[in-house]
């Protein structure tokens, strides 16, 4: 037995305006860089959000019982993948790219999403997506190098930075899915506490790892400027923004919820070109315009009702 379900329009707004928050982080982390490093940075804002999620967790944990095990990989996957280990790949990119192809990158996101819920989900997958799928590659690979073939030096560190960003934007669209999955049986206060929280002990592992100076990192935290900075990410792009993405997830399909979270980059890109006055050249313009396009083809596809798992096989698909 299916059915079919349409997306609340005002919990799309959520999910978008939310995402929008995310384009704020990239003017505030290249400024950032400049003292500390990438995991350094996302391991910070997390110790400063675990001041939000434990006091959640306790309140809260009643909810937690409610979880299987399958519920709890979706919970690792978001935080040690979406909430750790993405950040720290967004992050590193701007280290090596240039920010607004590390931000035009994200509107990869969807194609990942999409191809999780297939697997994840089991949603059926409609023939017009392969071809999509591969002119939006196209279109990646001109937003790295334009019109020019990879070589060495330059462009190296070009694609590192570019595949930093394609990696972050697979985690952020794995977590999509992974998230509609716990919103159903949490409150989104709940699944955005679980995300930060979860994420702290394998950030710590990470920058403990990479024998970091604390005397570099301490003498950061003795500037003014950088303390406002941190708060200011993890309060507005993390935390706020978040808990609208969750609390609009509640309401929407993933597939819907990934199309609205083009927001992100959108928003990136338009402050990257006000304040860091950052450009792209021709031929990396003409990879933006395949991937939007190949994106916005894929949201018009998604549009159209699709048949959804039952209660029943949702049921046996969550043991």
């Amino acid at each position: 037995m299916t059915e079919t379900k349409q997306a609340s329009r005002g919990a799309i707004w959520l999910i978008a305006l939310g995402a929008a928050m995310w384009g704020l982080d990239a003017v505030f982390i290249v400024a950032l860089l400049h003292h500390v490093t990438s995991s350094q940075i996302v391991w910070l804002e997390h110790m400063v959000l675990f001041l939000f999620a434990a006091p959640v967790l306790i309140w809260k944990r009643h909810e937690l019982k409610y979880l299987n095990a399958g519920d709890w990989v979706a919970v690792l996957f978001i935080a040690w993948g979406g909430s750790a280990l993405a950040s720290i790949l967004f992050t590193a990119g701007f280290t090596y790219g240039n920010p607004n192809v590390v931000l035009i990158l994200q509107k990869l996101q969807p194609i990942f999403a999409v191809l999780l819920a297939s697997w994840m989900l089991k949603e059926r997958m409609r023939k017009a997506y392969w071809p999509l799928f591969a002119v939006t590659l196209a279109g990646a690979y001109l937003l790295t190098f334009g019109f020019h073939l990879p070589g060495a030096g330059g462009d190296m560190t070009r694609l590192a930075g570019s595949l930093f960003a394609i990696g972050a934007a697979a985690l952020w669209g794995g977590s999509t899915v992974m998230g509609k999955r716990l919103v159903g049986k949490v409150s989104f206060t709940t699944t955005t506490a679980l995300r930060f929280a979860v994420a702290l002990p394998f950030l710590t592992v990470i920058v403990l790892a990479q024998h970091p100076n604390w005397q570099n990192v301490g003498q950061a935290l003795t500037l003014a400027p950088v303390w406002a900075n941190l708060l200011f990410q993890a309060l507005v792009p993390s935390l706020i923004s978040l808990l609208l993405y969750y609390r609009g997830l509640d309401g929407v399909r993933a597939s819907y919820a990934t199309i609205a979270e083009l927001a992100f980059p959108a928003t990136g890109l338009l402050l990257n070109w006000l304040v860091l006055h950052q450009t792209i050249d021709l031929g990396q313009w003409v990879g933006f315009a395949i991937v939007w396009l190949a994106v916005l083809q894929l949201s018009l596809m998604r549009n159209e009702p699709v048949p959804v798992v039952s209660e029943v096989e949702q049921a046996n698909f969550a043991r």
